[in-house]
């Protein structure tokens, strides 16, 4: 039981990841303005997407879910950070949707992490 939950909390996150790259990627007004307002325009939002899409990735594949899990808390914490200096809580009247989601994101990655945290190679 525990190892399917376990197995859907990472299929959330990889998909949540995963689904924004299409915004990043295609420069959707909404990601331009996002990454102008804390000036990583282009640059910050192409990166963020191939990392976004690595930490994805990584969270599917069995031996490497922790470094996933480890990236995407990276990955989360800088745009926590970013709503909570430069952006705001609400961005673009979406009514607090990216900040709320980038919360529950980090709480997903952080209980995967601590599931799998005897798989860190460096750690045994």
């Amino acid at each position: 039981m525990k190892t399917k939950v376990l197995f859907f909390i990472r299929l959330a996150i990889a998909i949540i990841l995963i689904q924004t790259l299409r915004f990043k990627f295609t420069g959707h007004p909404d990601s331009i303005f996002i990454f102008k307002q804390v000036g990583l325009e282009p640059y910050g939002r192409i990166g963020i997407g191939v990392l976004e899409l690595i930490a994805g990735i990584l969270l599917l594949i069995p031996k490497t879910i922790w470094a996933g899990a480890i990236l995407t808390l990276g990955i989360i914490s800088g745009a926590l950070i970013m709503h909570l200096t430069k952006l705001g809580i609400v961005v673009n009247n979406d009514g607090g949707i990216l900040f709320i989601t980038a919360v529950v994101v980090f709480i997903l990655a952080a209980i995967t992490l601590y599931f799998y945290r005897k798989t860190i190679p460096f750690l045994k």
